[in-house]
């Protein structure tokens, strides 16, 4: 009974983290570049109970006899899931989207490299007569020559397909003032979510950032006037969410019933 007990309740808890992964995917349904995460749980968590002692002092089992108890559901892992969300036109120089799924923006905050699909883009002063372009908490957006900076007297801003930016100033010149630079994914379960829909390269022992990514530039991944709007199906995770608030009531109904059946049995004279 008090294995009964512990399965649902440990169940439970596992399910609470799928039930706040489907939250957090409902939350940013709306949020630029947004990648949504899944949970997978592994098989029922077996433990080894001895119910038949061995008295052989030579057994010829090489392991003992016994059962073998499940003690409950476990979160495998969560999977970031790269899938292509849908570009939206803004028709605003500066948002920018990147229409291959395995490409990402690298950014420079508080000295870090992090990586985003976030492509709306902003100015801001950073010396005087010269902006940088950023994102809109204020990381700087970074070409391949460090942080991209352009002329305060600009007219306009032409982001090409391959990421090379061109300022057009006020008298009509044109100058080229660098190129983005992109980090091609190919391990994304090893990018460390930072907040902000950013992440940072892998902290594990014995990841190297190139097992992750390998930084990349002129690639025609870039569409300049655009924006790519999150991966979340809403539907999907409306499912989802009702699936799992119908097995976390099963868990929670379990555990009641065990509870009311080991309350009989203490009632028993």
């Amino acid at each position: 009974m008090n294995r009964s007990m512990i399965s649902a309740s440990v169940t439970l808890g596992q399910l609470q983290h799928k039930l706040d992964n489907v939250a957090n995917n409902l939350a940013n349904v709306n949020t630029t570049g947004y990648k949504r995460r899944d949970i997978s749980f592994s098989d029922l968590l077996v433990q080894q109970m001895n119910n038949v002692p061995n008295r052989s002092p030579h057994p010829a089992r090489l392991t003992p006899m016994g059962i073998r108890s499940g003690t409950g559901a476990s979160v495998a892992g969560t999977t970031l899931r790269l899938e292509q969300g849908t570009i939206k036109q803004t028709e605003r120089m500066l948002d920018v989207a990147l229409t291959e799924p395995a490409y990402f923006f690298q950014v420079l905050h508080n000295g870090e490299t992090e990586y985003t699909r976030d492509g709306a883009f902003y100015l801001t002063e950073s010396r005087p007569g010269y902006l940088n372009i950023v994102t809109g908490d204020g990381a700087h957006v970074l070409g391949t020559n460090g942080p991209l900076e352009i002329p305060a007297n600009y007219k306009n801003v032409t982001i090409a397909s391959n990421g090379s930016v061109e300022v057009t100033l006020q008298n009509d010149a044109t100058i080229n003032v660098g190129q983005l630079l992109l980090a091609n994914v190919h391990n994304p379960q090893y990018l460390q979510a930072v907040g902000n829909n950013r992440f940072a390269g892998p902290n594990e022992a014995g990841i190297a950032l190139a097992d992750v990514l390998q930084t990349i530039n002129n690639v025609d991944v870039v569409a300049q006037g655009a924006l790519e709007m999150s991966n979340v199906d809403m539907a999907t995770e409306m499912t989802s969410m009702i699936e799992m608030q119908r097995h976390f009531q099963l868990g929670a109904r379990s555990l009641t019933i065990s509870d009311e059946m080991m309350g009989l049995v203490n009632r028993i004279r």
